[in-house]
């Protein structure tokens, strides 16, 4: 089985991470371990399965978010996933929305720890890349302590070897998507206790984590951290964590370079049928952020990368407005 590295992390964010953004992050971090956004096994099944499993070569590592709960289900598309080439692939177990507690998915699987064990079972069973599980240490009522091992317990007798760890319980009732991401409390001592009581698992978490120092902090408590919306908001952070978590002294790319070496990539994407200006650049709206012009970069590319005739051209005035 190959093995990853999970020290850093890009989360799976629905919506955001696409392959434009993954394309665009790796630009910016060699070794950063990037996720697509959660796909649902009905979607790779029913649907347009090779419009869902595409991605750049160049974004490797890779690894593949699936959503669902019926065994067989995620075991055709673990199979899938991994013929086409991702590096992992992982169990949706934390996201609280409405359509995904109504599909049986997510985190509503938290109160059936020995469906998920049968779900990475069979996983487990017809692939050679990792599955590993993203879930939350608990939902509504059920967040003792003990519950989340008996969880960990079980699932990780099924197979599954790494837990991405988000380290808030989600309710699922009462509280939107975006209000699980911050209204209930952190509880990184709950992750740290996890790895101190399961020290053979590869423990890796997630939520609030915004800089890298914190990144560096957290690293020695648990194996690994993942960040997400931090990220999307400031993606040149991903700049310095190859020097800084994993021992790379090349040269930190410059914003103007990393635009440089996007433009090619725009280039032929726009040669494809249904690819547009603004589906990539809106992923490279915070290159600049807490930077001279950032506000006129963002305003610039929101306002001309909708136009019909728009290329790749755009990134020079944008860039332009940036320069003091």
């Amino acid at each position: 089985m190959k093995t990853l590295s999970h020290r850093f992390c890009v989360a799976p964010m629905l919506d955001w991470t696409d392959k434009h953004c993954r394309y665009f992050h790796r630009l910016l971090s060699k070794n950063a371990l990037l996720y697509t956004e959660m796909v649902t096994t009905g979607a790779l099944i029913h649907g347009n399965a090779e419009r869902f499993l595409e991605f750049n070569a160049e974004e490797h590592p890779v690894a593949y978010q699936l959503g669902g709960s019926h065994p067989r289900d995620l075991a055709i598309c673990a199979r899938m996933v991994e013929e086409a080439g991702y590096d992992e692939v992982n169990l949706n177990v934390g996201c609280p929305s409405d359509r995904v507690q109504n599909g049986g998915f997510g985190a509503y699987l938290m109160a059936h720890p020995q469906l998920v064990g049968d779900c990475v079972a069979a996983m487990q069973a017809v692939v050679s890349i990792p599955v590993t599980v993203k879930s939350r240490i608990g939902i509504d009522e059920r967040d003792s302590y003990e519950e989340l091992t008996q969880f960990i317990e079980m699932v990780s007798q099924a197979g599954c070897q790494t837990f991405i760890v988000h380290a808030r319980k989600a309710w699922l009732k009462g509280l939107s998507p975006k209000e699980n991401r911050e209204v209930p409390p952190l509880r990184y001592d709950v992750v740290f206790q996890l790895k101190k009581d399961f020290p053979e698992l590869e423990i890796v978490i997630n939520g609030g984590i915004t800089t890298l120092g914190q990144s560096v902090e957290l690293l020695k408590h648990v194996d690994g951290v993942m960040l997400g919306r931090e990220i999307y908001q400031n993606p040149y952070l991903l700049t310095a964590v190859d020097g800084l978590l994993f021992g790379d002294n090349s040269p930190i790319q410059s914003r103007e370079r990393v635009l440089f070496e996007l433009v090619p990539y725009i280039q032929a994407q726009l040669q494809q049928p249904n690819v547009r200006l603004h589906s990539i650049t809106r992923h490279v709206l915070g290159l600049f952020y807490g930077e001279y012009g950032a506000r006129l970069w963002r305003r610039y590319l929101s306002e001309n990368a909708c136009k019909s005739k728009g290329n790749e051209q755009i990134l020079l005035p944008a860039f332009e407005l940036t320069q003091k």
